[in-house]
């Protein structure tokens, strides 16, 4: 890791949108680890995708990892972008899937009471 004294918007180029919608209860994993990419990355974003070679959320790695959750977000985002990082979806991505809120509702009749 760097020095605490590097500022969390230098981690991320001074961004703070993320081209994906991530929330704090997001899970990410590694779908296919590269150990050459690994080598590649910046400190920071090696930490992360090492982290998320098991499953692990946003929320998470924030808190291992002793940054910003902004700075989380932008450094998923991007390795995700890159297709080194899978997001499971969430909640989120389901909210207007009417066939899935079906489902749900059907397995919630058929729990025993």
């Amino acid at each position: 890791m760097r020095s605490r004294r590097v500022r969390p918007y230098a981690l991320t180029g001074g961004r703070t949108r993320t081209r994906h919608h991530l929330l704090v209860e997001t899970l990410i994993s590694v779908p296919q680890y590269d150990p050459s990419l690994s080598d590649a990355l910046m400190p920071e974003s090696r930490a992360l995708y090492e982290r998320a070679r098991v499953q692990i959320s946003i929320a998470e790695l924030s808190v291992a990892l002793a940054l910003p959750l902004g700075v989380i977000r932008v450094l998923v985002s991007d390795l995700a972008s890159q297709g080194a990082i899978f997001i499971h979806p969430t909640a989120y991505a389901y909210q207007n899937d009417h066939h899935v809120l079906e489902r749900i509702l059907d397995g919630l009749k058929q729990l025993p009471v």
